[in-house]
């Protein structure tokens, strides 16, 4: 089930392995076949998507990061952190503006600090409701740190309420 802005929505693209036929339509490959077929891939003229396991980095697309339209980040296990890593990379270093998908191995709760961090779409188990995907996402209603999200944090709000000079605390992309 494929999760965005807090709502279901249909998946479009087809996760193919390494040794699998390329389908027609929109789909999702591993780094290692999207290094090994790059052209190929991109000569297709569908969208494409890559999924990066949790010891890869993003780095290793950047030449071609803005020829993707999604970013799959897989988690093996939720108590494996890099992907939090992995996607504000994507979104501020990397100038990423596709979709940041997440898959495996997280905790619904984590949801909420996923999107600060940039992942704009989450594929989760059947078991959960909208209605937890929902509170998961909003949970999270005033920051103390900035993030890829660019919310103003509870600093620069006490800034305001005080008169005193705006803070920046907007990360600029490195």
């Amino acid at each position: 089930m494929l999760v965005k802005a807090g709502r279901i929505v249909e998946d479009n693209f087809q996760t193919v392995g390494d040794s699998e036929p390329l389908p027609q339509g929109a789909i999702i490959v591993s780094l290692k076949r999207f290094l090994a077929e790059r052209d190929c891939l991109f000569n297709r003229e569908a969208p494409l998507g890559v999924q990066l396991e949790a010891g890869e980095s993003p780095e290793a697309l950047r030449g071609d990061i803005g020829k993707l339209a999604v970013v799959v980040l897989h988690i093996p296990y939720f108590k494996d952190g890099r992907a939090f890593s992995w996607a504000r990379l994507l979104r501020t270093r990397l100038g990423y503006k596709g979709e940041v998908r997440l898959r495996g191995h997280f905790l619904i709760d984590q949801m909420g600090f996923f999107t600060r961090v940039g992942v704009d779409a989450f594929d989760i188990a059947q078991n959960i409701t909208t209605a937890d995907i929902e509170a998961a996402i909003h949970q999270i209603s005033n920051v103390y740190q900035p993030s890829a999200d660019g919310r103003t944090t509870i600093r620069d709000l006490r800034a305001r309420q005080s008169g005193s000079a705006p803070i920046l605390s907007e990360i600029p992309p490195s």
